[in-house]
């Protein structure tokens, strides 16, 4: 059992989190970085991206990628939230 409790939290890990601003012209992808060390400080990565043609038709852009400690990645991504910010899912293969 604690096989699939590990295979399990280590899938959860590489799932990513999007955000849509308002005008659904840029999207955010909050992903934890699995190469973190066990006893060091966790990361994610934070990837910026535009919308080109309309959301679902094409992949966004991805313009920037920055690599944060886990606690800040989510004080931006709440701070992102209340500014109107949406969660959405990947919807683009």
């Amino acid at each position: 059992m604690n096989g699939t409790l590990i295979k399990s939290k280590v899938r959860l890990m590489a799932k990513s989190y999007w955000l849509i601003n308002l005008n659904r012209s840029e999207v955010k992808r909050f992903m934890k970085n699995d190469k973190s060390i066990d006893g060091v400080f966790e990361y994610m990565f934070i990837d910026t991206g535009k919308i080109v043609g309309g959301l679902g038709n094409k992949p966004p852009v991805m313009t920037n990628i920055i690599s944060v400690e886990i606690d800040l990645a989510r004080e931006i991504y709440e701070r992102l939230l209340s500014q109107g910010w949406r969660k959405i899912e990947k919807a683009w293969t």
